[in-house]
């Protein structure tokens, strides 16, 4: 007859050692001092304009004083100037930022859905070739895109130069082969089990791409359209040569135009309309924050 000894056992208690400085900063420290050295260089321009808004009649030299003055005249001077129509400025940004970004989402899933999931001949210099297309920058087409607008607004006025529509059309076209090389990625990701399983229930290609496939590729949506909305908010090269008139002008050639003669410019009012366009920016990257880290690491690593 056996017998079996219990042997109670008693659990290791490690003893805590004091905390020492010099330790924890060769460990993680070092890293929190950059990051808030890093933070505080990014923060410092956007205080910096924020207290230059705040003042009432603020200069560049003048500003360096944070916040020593609060006022928002600035800011009313500008809503109601008769010189300079912000409103309106502000609401063709939005017009064209917002329709360029859905515009350019859709078109972009749509052409990475067809280079993700179809076989065609031509596919591989199809997608090769957008990806070159976007070595050259926008900027050496600009005399082309102004004879090109002028030609096609002798046919179609309402795609011409000086309309909201041209200018949408010339960031499309801009944007689109960025946009489908960075979706296609994304697409590559979703398992191609899910088309087939769809499929075999009877689903068409249109059927799986707005019921499937756009569901499962929203966090790369959402950045697409976040970055063609912010693209479309602060160009100013295209946008100046496009539209012409005052009224159709969007918000970064508008307040260009407040400050191009520096002897006369109104810095404050110049600070206030810039912190004001970027609010709409913030809104929707507040919005779309869930999507964007998953958005770009997912489609990056395929």
């Amino acid at each position: 007859m056996s017998t079996v000894t219990q042997v109670k056992r008693t659990p290791l208690v490690r003893n805590k050692r004091p905390f020492s400085f010099v330790r924890w900063f060769r460990d993680t420290g070092w890293r929190h001092v950059i990051a808030v050295v890093l933070s505080l260089f990014a923060l410092f321009p956007l205080a910096y304009i924020l207290s230059a808004s705040l003042k009432p009649f603020g200069t560049l030299t003048g500003s360096n004083d944070l916040f020593s003055e609060i006022s928002f005249e600035s800011y009313s001077r500008l809503l109601n100037s008769t010189k300079y129509p912000f409103k309106e400025w502000f609401v063709n940004s939005l017009v064209v930022g917002l329709t360029t970004a859905v515009l350019a989402v859709f078109l972009g899933a749509l052409a990475a859905y067809a280079f993700s999931r179809m076989r065609f001949k031509g596919r591989r210099t199809g997608l090769l070739s957008l990806v070159l297309v976007q070595m050259f920058p926008q900027l050496l087409a600009v005399v082309a895109i102004f004879l090109l607008l002028t030609k096609i607004g002798e046919v179609f006025p309402a795609i011409g130069l000086n309309t909201h529509a041209g200018l949408i059309m010339v960031y499309l076209g801009g944007a689109l082969g960025v946009n489908t090389y960075l979706m296609y990625g994304f697409f590559n990701t979703v398992p191609k089990e899910i088309d087939e399983a769809a499929k075999i229930d009877g689903a068409g290609h249109a059927r799986v791409f707005f019921s499937i496939i756009l569901r499962l590729v929203a966090p790369i949506l959402a950045v697409v359209g976040l970055l063609s909305f912010i693209a479309s908010m602060n160009d100013y090269v295209i946008a100046s040569v496009v539209l012409v008139d005052t009224d159709q002008q969007t918000l970064a050639v508008g307040l260009y135009r407040m400050v191009a003669n520096p002897n006369y410019a109104d810095w404050s009012q110049f600070a206030a309309g810039a912190v004001m366009s970027a609010v709409p920016v913030v809104i929707l990257f507040l919005f779309l924050q869930r999507f964007i880290v998953s958005g770009l690491t997912a489609g990056a690593v395929k």
